[in-house]
C-alpha cells in the first residue's frame, strides 16, 4: 500500500530557528502575518483540521481506496472461505453417500453369506436328525425286544419255579410217608 503525505508548511519550520528572545511584539505581529499568509498559524491550522474531518485530500483519498481494497480482499476471503467449506460439504455428501452404498452392498454380502451357512448348517442338522431318528426307532424297537425277551424269561423262570417246587413237595411227602411207615 502506498502512503502519500500531505504537505505541511510547517516543516518548513524546522529549518528555521525560534526567533531570540526579547524582540519586539512587532516583529512578533509580522511575523504571525507572514505565517498566516504561508499557511501556518491558527487559521491554517483549522483548516487542516477541516480536511482531516471531511477527509479531503490526497492523503485521504488514498486511504479511503486502500480501506476499499481491504474490504474487496476480506470479502473475497469470507467468500473463498464459504466455497470452500461449499466443496467441504459436498465432499463429505459424496462421501457418506459412497460409504452408504459399500456398507449396504457388504450387507448384503453378509447376508447371502449367512444364508448358505444356515443352509449348509440345516442339511447338516436334517442329516443328524434324521439318523437320530433312525436310531431311536431301533432303539425302540430293541426296547420292545428286549422287553419280550424279559417277559419271556420272567415266564421261564416262574415255570422254572413251579417245576422246581413240584418235586420237593413230591419229596417231602415220600419223606413223611417213609418216615410214617418207619415208624
Amino acid at each position: 500500500m502506498e502512503r502519500q503525505g500531505v504537505d505541511m508548511p510547517h516543516a518548513e519550520c524546522k529549518d528555521q530557528e525560534p526567533p531570540p528572545l526579547g524582540e519586539s511584539t512587532e516583529q512578533q505581529q509580522g511575523e504571525e502575518s507572514h505565517e498566516k499568509e504561508a499557511g501556518w498559524g491558527p487559521a491554517s491550522a483549522n483548516r487542516q483540521l477541516m480536511m482531516l474531518e471531511g477527509k479531503s485530500g490526497p492523503y485521504f483519498s488514498s486511504l479511503d481506496s486502500s480501506i476499499e481494497i481491504l474490504k474487496k480482499r476480506a470479502q473475497e476471503l469470507i467468500e473463498n472461505i464459504n466455497e470452500s467449506r461449499q466443496k467441504d460439504h459436498a465432499l463429505m455428501t459424496n462421501f457418506r453417500d459412497s460409504l452408504k452404498i459399500k456398507v449396504s452392498d457388504l450387507t448384503e454380502k453378509l447376508e447371502e453369506r449367512m444364508y448358505q451357512l444356515y443352509n449348509h448348517h440345516n442339511k447338516i442338522i436334517q442329516e443328524k436328525l434324521q439318523e437320530f431318528t433312525q436310531k431311536m426307532a431301533k432303539i425302540s424297537h430293541l426296547e420292545t425286544e428286549l422287553k419280550q425277551v424279559c417277559h419271556t424269561v420272567e415266564t421261564v423262570y416262574k415255570d422254572f419255579q413251579d417245576l422246581c417246587a413240584r418235586p420237593e413237595a413230591t419229596t417231602l411227602e415220600e419223606e413223611q410217608t417213609h418216615k410214617d411207615g418207619e415208624c
